[in-house]
């Protein structure tokens, strides 16, 4: 799988900034320059947050690959109205993107709808027959965190599509339906908040072959629609989704469109992962559904959007309170169908296996251990790893040596100094004594 998040080698200073704000510490810094593990990646887009020196970027497709195709479709994400200053119409937006260049649109909002009210009665239908609570299987990053670490919660999935697949999936049966073209003729572009959906857009994880064609970054389309934006005059009537559907764009929007109180939704990646620790250790029985978004507050804090999140959510509630509630739900057709389910199930992904045979992992796993603990545990960094635990792992493995920890190296140092006092060899914040001619804060 190749991700959407990839390093600029020529940019990277080797700061281990990204490294050390890495939630799947997928990141190391060897020679000067930071290295990412594509098997523990989840294209959180973390790194391109935090990165002073702008070396990680999300790699998206270009806004010209639309004209690879006889008739192209933009799937709007609904985060995409929160970035304009005094927006009170969608329509503008919705005109002006067919004005740039695609010939439809189909709003991802409007499938939000159809999957919210799918999802009430998959509830209702299930009862007890799946586990609770329901963990959303909307954003991809929360779904891959789960399937490489939390594989005990895996059956707490809903086995919905997302709306931006629903969406692909409608929108090419009306245009077929509409125009007589081939399904190949036909590009459906995803207008995408985050990175971690241009790699699910390739890379589904619920269906067995993508229905994306491309994903354009909404920083892209955010600088065509300012242009094209103010000649929109009168737009006629574009938008086909309501207050609920905008709402999937915010954290809490898709588990109060669930209509009852027993939900949470969660926001921040950080803030995921000790959630589910807590769902893991039996600590939400009260709760039905559990809504994840691995952005602050929600897709309009994707790093691929352009405004403050909280401005952008204050900008979407705004435009709520002239929509009606919803205008869309699901066919019993499509239940029949089930093309609004996924196709194939989620599995348990390992991503750091010490090694096939099992007696040999655990005879590493213990090695390991031992390492780990024979370490200060300051989880500084300065050996290139995020954590001590991390080091450890990678000398067992092969790619690093003890000496990589400054704290080993300050032995060394000592046994060939002769010395006992070595604290020179250490940077200022490790030292135990202040040098000579130093004041002591």
């Amino acid at each position: 799988m190749q991700h959407s998040v990839t390093l600029d080698k020529s940019r990277c200073m080797g700061c281990t900034t990204c490294m050390k704000h890495c939630p799947t510490e997928a990141i190391r810094v060897r020679r000067g320059t930071a290295h990412i593990l594509k098997e523990l990646c989840i294209d959180c887009g973390m790194c391109i947050r935090v990165c002073p020196h702008k070396a990680k970027k999300a790699v998206c497709d270009p806004f010209d690959s639309i004209k690879n195709f006889e008739y192209s479709v933009a799937l709007p994400a609904p985060s995409l109205y929160g970035q304009f200053h005094n927006l009170d119409d969608v329509n503008i937006v919705l005109q002006a993107l067919l004005d740039i260049g695609f010939d439809d649109i189909y709003e991802v909002s409007k499938a939000a709808e159809m999957v919210s009210d799918l999802t009430r009665k998959l509830i209702k239908e299930l009862g007890s027959d799946m586990p609770r609570p329901y963990i959303s299987s909307a954003c991809p990053v929360a779904v891959r965190l789960i399937t490489t670490r939390f594989p005990k919660l895996i059956p707490h999935v809903t086995n919905i599509i997302a709306p931006v697949e629903l969406a692909a999936i409608h929108a090419r049966k009306e245009v077929v339906k509409k125009t007589g073209l081939a399904p190949e003729k036909i590009g459906i572009f995803f207008i995408t908040p985050c990175p971690a959906k241009v790699t699910s857009g390739k890379y589904s994880l619920t269906l067995n072959e993508p229905v994306i064609d491309g994903s354009i970054s909404m920083t892209d389309i955010y600088k065509r629609l300012l242009v094209a934006m103010p000649k929109v005059k009168n737009p006629p009537q574009l938008a086909s989704s309501g207050l609920i559907g905008i709402g999937w764009s915010t954290s809490g929007g898709e588990s109060s469109a669930l209509l009852n109180d027993r939900h949470l939704a969660v926001d921040g990646i950080d803030n995921i992962i000790k959630i589910l620790e807590d769902l893991e250790d039996g600590m939400l029985p009260e709760i039905e559904f559990l809504e994840l978004n691995a952005c602050t507050q929600g897709c309009v804090g994707g790093c691929l959007t352009v405004e403050n999140p909280f401005v952008a959510k204050s900008r979407v509630k705004h435009l709520m309170k002239y929509m009606p509630v919803s205008k869309n739900k699901v066919d019993e057709n499509d239940i029949i169908n089930a093309y609004a389910f996924a196709e194939k199930p989620l599995e348990y992904i390992p991503v750091w296996q010490l090694d096939e045979d099992r007696s040999a992992a655990m005879e590493k796993y213990a090695k390991i251990e031992e390492i780990k603990n024979s370490m200060p545990g300051l989880d500084c960094g300065s050996c290139g790893a995020p954590s001590c635990m991390a080091l450890a792992e990678n000398i067992v493995m092969g790619y690093a040596s003890e000496e990589d920890c400054i704290f080993r190296m300050r032995e060394r140092m000592q046994y060939m100094a002769g010395s006992d006092n070595a604290d020179e060899y250490l940077p200022p914040p490790f030292r135990k004594e202040t040098g000579k001619n130093k004041k002591s804060l």
